[in-house]
């Protein structure tokens, strides 16, 4: 009898390994070596457990009597394909921080620890360390512990040189003192904190006008700093400033300014019986968002409710706080303005006017 030939799938069959699928352990063992000494810098007392376990293990500090945890989840958006353009992965890890725990600053919590999501169809040492590195000094600056992540390689799911972040901060607040908004009022001042650029929200419409103007993002743009460098800033960290700010006066409400700008994120920390008066003439607008609307020919209310316009966080105080919010911040280093009032609303009037 004849013997069967086997499909031609079957012969000639050879070991296959992880890596010849796409998969590359050693490289993703190499990244966790890489980032460990950035990871310990980041440690607070609480952590019992790091980078290295299935979990992290963080108790609650016992300083807190009624302890509230406070999450939240964010990303980058669209800023990563600037950063994939220009080979520039230093700072969007900072970044990643910033968007999860200025989000959880504004209800008064103290962030406590971080993990990270990275996910490529190859993975790239040196630009993931590069991108970790960011993390981990993002963590260092807010005072919150990295404390793990995953770095996940899916061969065919990202294009080459391309990945994806994620990021995820939890913190803790004393059940007292949460930042509910509910207390403001009339009178009220509201503040602004200067931002370090766009942060990382609007740039899809950033990467359109780049897109429509080509500019020569490595010209020389603001003093000594180019375009790209304008464009790439990392988003400011308002954590350290404002946690001692929050104890030393009675802070209202505060907003981070992101997706959506001022005019739709501000509302969010607002009772319903008031508007913020927003007065654009109190702050400069930075250069960047100049040449945005220029360049865009973006009208005016489209950039306040896209960009932060120069104001990354809004600080909502009594007229009586006002003075002395502004010297301490100022004295920490910050750069903030009074850039309104809260009034009585009209009607049912969106509850953030810009002027």
């Amino acid at each position: 009898m004849k013997q069967a030939t086997p499909p031609n799938n079957q012969s000639n069959t050879s070991s296959l390994s992880y890596r010849d699928a796409g998969v590359d352990i050693d490289a993703g063992d190499r990244l966790v070596e890489n980032i460990k000494p950035f990871a310990k810098r980041t440690m607070r007392p609480e952590v019992l457990s790091g980078i290295g376990g299935f979990g992290g293990l963080v108790e609650i500090s016992k300083k807190f009597r009624e302890p509230v945890l406070v999450s939240g989840t964010d990303g980058v958006g669209t800023k990563l394909k600037l950063a994939f353009e220009l080979n520039r992965h230093d700072t969007v890890g900072i970044d990643l921080v910033a968007m999860s725990v200025n989000d959880i600053l504004v209800q008064g919590a103290e962030p406590l620890f971080f993990l990270d999501y990275f996910a490529c169809g190859k993975l790239d040492v040196d630009a993931a360390t590069e991108v970790i590195k960011g993390i981990a000094s993002g963590c260092e600056q807010s005072g919150c512990a990295l404390i793990g992540g995953e770095t996940a390689e899916m061969p065919g799911m990202y294009p080459e040189g391309e990945y994806d972040l994620a990021g995820f901060a939890v913190g803790v607040v004393e059940k007292s003192k949460i930042i509910t908004g509910n207390d403001i009022k009339p009178g009220d001042v509201v503040l602004g904190l200067a931002s370090n650029g766009a942060h990382s929200n609007g740039y899809s419409l950033v990467r359109k006008i780049i897109e429509r103007s080509h500019p020569d993002l490595n010209a020389k743009f603001d003093g000594e700093r180019t375009l790209a460098d304008c464009i790439m800033a990392p988003t400011r960290l308002y954590v350290k400033p404002l946690l001692t700010l929050i104890e030393t006066l009675t802070v209202k409400g505060m907003a981070h300014i992101t997706g959506g700008g001022i005019t739709e994120n501000v509302p969010r920390v607002l009772p319903q019986n008031v508007v913020a008066d927003i007065d654009s003439k109190s702050w400069q607008m930075p250069k960047l968002f100049e040449w945005l609307r220029e360049q865009g020919n973006v009208a005016a209310l489209e950039m306040y409710r896209t960009f932060n316009c120069g104001i990354g966080m809004v600080v909502i105080v009594s007229q009586a706080d006002a003075g002395n919010a502004i010297s301490q911040l100022r004295a920490a280093g910050e750069k903030v303005w009074q850039i309104g009032q809260i009034r009585a609303r009209k009607g049912d009037e969106h509850q953030a006017q810009v002027r």
